[in-house]
């Protein structure tokens, strides 16, 4: 397991309160040395400003790689490429391109979409526009020193969704792998998945990836889950089946110090599971809050379960 890499999501702060939280947690999941911080934003720009302070703080202070969130949600291409290209200015090459949820009230067909039809067009829009600012390099060429070559310009990481028990809006598991294997022929060259709450699920879809054609990573999405609401909002947000032996051992508990330690050895046992040699990594959801899925880390193995590392200043 010596070879899993992790890496965490966060959501930019809302108020001054929730933004000194975030820098607290966040000092303590950057010193976890994770590959990379991905940090979210809302539907139709609501949080640009606030997720762009947070991925130039990892930029500016860090050595962890940002990752930006894009959706297609409403945005015409001009605005998309603009966005695109603010975030590749400011340093950041790692994106998660979705489509993202259509507004309250609105259904297939509407036009809500804006020019980008799907994230695998968002996908194809990120290459382009990074083509276009860095259409080439200069390479090293090995025994001669001091002679360069021109190669091809700085690539982007483009990650993309995932969903081991389908996409709520998803007629078949066929449609989803068809999806996914799009979006890599596309260009994405990785894959986060959908939360779950069963191992079984996502080595399911991982055979069945594989077996479609699909070859990027495909890291499972895992988020310990501290209390029976926690768990009921999660359910309502992402359309996933109710976890009802979860659901049972967080309920059993009297106090949240017992329903977080159901929740976190919840979180273990699943990532113990799904790490193997074509799975090599967790994506771990962390609501902000760096205490439950260090602990799932050092249960998993993948940190020292006696002390914290140094911390780095964010």
């Amino acid at each position: 397991m010596t070879d899993a890499t992790f890496s965490f999501e966060l959501y930019p702060p809302r108020s001054a309160r929730a933004e000194e939280l975030l820098l607290d947690s966040l000092e303590h999941l950057v010193a976890a040395g994770p590959e990379f911080i991905s940090v979210t934003y809302g539907a139709a720009g609501t949080t640009r400003g606030a997720s762009l302070a947070v991925l130039l703080r990892l930029l500016g202070d860090t050595d962890v790689k940002p990752m930006a969130h894009l959706t297609c949600v409403g945005s015409s291409y001009a605005e998309a490429t603009r966005l695109i290209r603010e975030f590749l200015d400011a340093g950041v090459t790692s994106f998660l391109a979705l489509r993202g949820d259509p507004p309250t009230g609105a259904v297939e067909g509407d036009s809500f979409l804006g020019d980008l039809g799907s994230a695998g067009e968002l996908v194809q829009l990120i290459h382009r526009v990074q083509a276009e600012r860095v259409p080439f390099r200069q390479l090293d060429v090995p025994g001669f020193p001091g002679a360069k070559r021109l190669g091809s310009g700085e690539k982007v990481t483009i990650a993309v969704a995932a969903f081991p028990n389908g996409h709520p809006r998803s007629r078949s598991v066929e449609q989803d792998l068809d999806t996914l294997l799009a979006k890599e022929a596309a260009g994405a060259n990785l894959a986060l998945t959908q939360l779950f709450f069963h191992a079984e699920d996502y080595l399911r879809f991982v055979d069945q990836a594989r077996a479609a054609g699909v070859t990027m990573r495909i890291l499972p999405g895992i988020m310990p889950v501290l209390s029976p609401q926690r768990l009921h909002r999660i359910v309502e947000l992402t359309d996933e089946r109710l976890p009802t032996d979860l659901l049972r051992n967080l309920e059993a508990q009297s106090t949240p110090e017992g329903q977080a330690e159901v929740g976190i050895q919840h979180a273990i046992d699943l990532s113990r599971q799904v790490i193997g040699t074509d799975r090599p990594g967790l994506h771990l959801y962390t609501f902000n809050q760096h205490e439950a899925v260090l602990a799932v880390l050092r249960g998993v193995g993948l940190l020292p379960s006696q002390s914290a590392p140094e911390k780095e200043s964010v």
